[in-house]
């Protein structure tokens, strides 16, 4: 009698929800891969707003508040965690694996696909300062840089443009004219964008480098690895309908829904978390 409880409990979890979070509204832009990717998928959306930006935070902090997000997504029924943020993967996904026993998919920054990209060799990577100081990333650099020549560039102050939902103004603009000075000037020919927020602002980055300069981000491929995880464990929803999509937001700001269903693209059911 046991087969059977165990194949209905097993398709009890598949039917379950995705939980994606991030620091803010920046893992919006995975989460558009995911829904495209896997759209049968009911996913949970938790935006930390209201510590964002993880990149100036310490471990202990970006840990502790991994923590506090993934129990609220796994008491909503997650079966799947997404950590779309660099500085959070970085920081807190070896322990959040260690303390959790369901999938947990991070994220990194591009620099493997940029070097085999790039035709001159010389590849930029924007970030925020907490990526480009980690572990993760130096390992990175280690592995798939040896044959590229590097420019990393921090852009403090980015994030929170995009959290206030100006992907288009001037201010943003004038950063971002500001943080692509330098790799403009070391000739590079490809760029990662090394934050899940700077999506959003691929249409200014882009008009700023030139036509000439590729931009990579992870999107893509996070949501890939997330469809052949769910795969390998048995939990693809069987159901053959749209997945629910539900977000929550712990922002000061009034606007703060509004900025999330303008990024999402469509209404956005919008809860205080």
């Amino acid at each position: 009698m046991t087969a059977p409880n165990n194949i209905a409990s097993k398709k009890a979890l598949s039917s379950g929800p995705i939980g994606v979070f991030d620091s803010g509204v920046g893992g919006v832009s995975v989460l558009k891969h995911i829904r495209t990717l896997l759209p049968h998928e009911h996913l949970l959306y938790v935006a930390d707003s209201r510590y964002a930006p993880y990149g100036n935070k310490s471990v202990a902090e970006i840990q502790a508040r991994c923590f506090a997000i993934a129990d609220f997504l796994i008491a909503q029924g997650a079966k799947v965690l997404v950590v779309a943020c660099n500085t959070a993967t970085a920081a807190a996904i070896d322990a959040l694996r260690e303390k959790y026993s369901l999938p947990i998919i991070g994220m990194e920054p591009a620099v493997k696909p940029a070097a085999e990209a790039s035709k001159n060799g010389i590849i930029g990577i924007l970030a925020t300062v907490g990526t480009l100081q980690s572990a993760q990333f130096a390992a990175l650099l280690e592995s798939h840089g040896r044959n590229v020549e590097v420019v990393t560039q921090a852009c403090p102050g980015l994030v929170e443009c995009i959290e206030r939902g100006e992907v288009a103004s001037q201010t943003t603009r004038e950063l971002l004219v500001k943080f692509c000075a330098p790799l403009l000037a070391e000739g590079v020919d490809t760029v990662v964008l090394g934050c899940t927020h700077y999506p959003f602002v691929r249409a200014l980055i882009s008009e700023v480098l030139g036509p000439k300069v590729v931009l990579v981000d992870t999107g893509a491929a996070v949501a890939k690895q997330l469809k052949t995880r769910l795969a390998e464990v048995g939990l693809l929803s069987a159901v053959n309908q749209a997945g629910q999509v539900r977000f929550w937001t712990n922002s000061a700001a009034a606007d703060a829904p509004a900025v999330m269903a303008s990024l999402w693209g469509q209404a956005a059911e919008v809860s205080t978390f």
